[in-house]
């Protein structure tokens, strides 16, 4: 990977010789206002009135790019940060690309794109998804001196350990030009794009980490292997344990619209529809 910056910003060129032009996050931070709604792939989205709420910007992840193309609607962005998705679903990858208004990929997923759907990456509006302390043309430092630096930043909320390695790991990014934390789920990227977008209020659809119920595209009575039950405890669970305690507050308010999922309310509040048309009838 390589990367020159000009005046008229950044082109990437990729291992595989494409070159793509990059957007600057910088150019849209603070930028959006309101309510967002957060799409990921979990079985509840087939249940998600996409349609009812049509008129209100939206964040597609992954698959469930998929239920935007049925329903004729187009994301304000789509995020994929998953080698592993990029292979598999290559096809809904490049139409992510192509049908959103701004499309965030890690370079892994580029790679994939480029090498199965080149011109997809011509076509789209792209940002690059950088992990914070892994950024481009920065010297990486360890994990916990990376926490330990920026244990005050206001901008990157790190939760910092003497004594466990991984909880170095763990934290939220209010600005993604610092780059995001991965927490092993590309919803909390989500989170962390529309906290750096200027949204207030983010409801999540999909959002079940149940692994055992599969994705809402999985093949009819298969469920696709994840990782969700080897990251839940190590990563899943403490990043949205951290955002609880040091994130949400009434300037950006999160809530999950999923019945079954395995974020417990007491982190996450959930609501029942009519309580989001009625936040939504109140000027959300």
């Amino acid at each position: 990977m390589h990367i020159e910056t000009n005046n008229s910003g950044r082109t990437l060129q990729l291992d595989s010789g494409v070159r793509i032009g990059l957007r600057d996050f910088a150019a849209l931070r603070g930028r959006f206002s309101g309510t967002v709604f957060l799409v990921a792939s979990g079985p509840s989205v087939a249940d998600f009135p996409m349609a009812r709420y049509r008129d209100w910007p939206m964040l597609s992840m992954n698959g469930s790019i998929v239920r935007f193309l049925e329903e004729g609607l187009r994301p304000l962005f789509y995020l994929c940060d998953d080698r592993g998705v990029a292979e598999r679903k290559g096809t809904a990858v490049a139409e992510g690309i192509r049908h959103a208004q701004h499309a965030a990929l890690g370079l892994s997923s580029l790679e994939q794109v480029a090498r199965h759907t080149p011109e997809a990456l011509e076509e789209g509006d792209l940002f690059l998804l950088e992990r914070a302390n892994r950024l481009h043309g920065q010297r990486r430092l360890s994990d916990r001196h990376f926490a330990w630096r920026h244990r005050h930043d206001p901008e990157l909320l790190v939760q910092w350990s003497l004594l466990h390695q991984k909880r170095n790991r763990i934290g939220f990014s209010r600005n993604l030009g610092l780059g995001y934390f991965n927490a092993r789920t590309i919803a909390y990227a989500a989170l962390q794009l529309a906290c750096h977008l200027g949204f207030e209020r983010v409801f999540m659809v999909g959002v079940d980490m149940q692994a055992g119920l599969g994705q809402f595209y999985d093949p009819q009575g298969k469920v696709v292997p994840s990782r969700l039950d080897d990251d839940w405890d190590d990563y899943i669970l403490p990043s949205f344990q951290l955002l609880a305690r040091r994130v949400l507050r009434p300037d950006f308010e999160v809530f999950n619209l999923s019945r079954n999922s395995r974020i417990e309310p007491a982190l996450v509040p959930r609501l029942e529809w009519r309580e989001v048309d009625s936040l939504l009838a109140g000027g959300g």
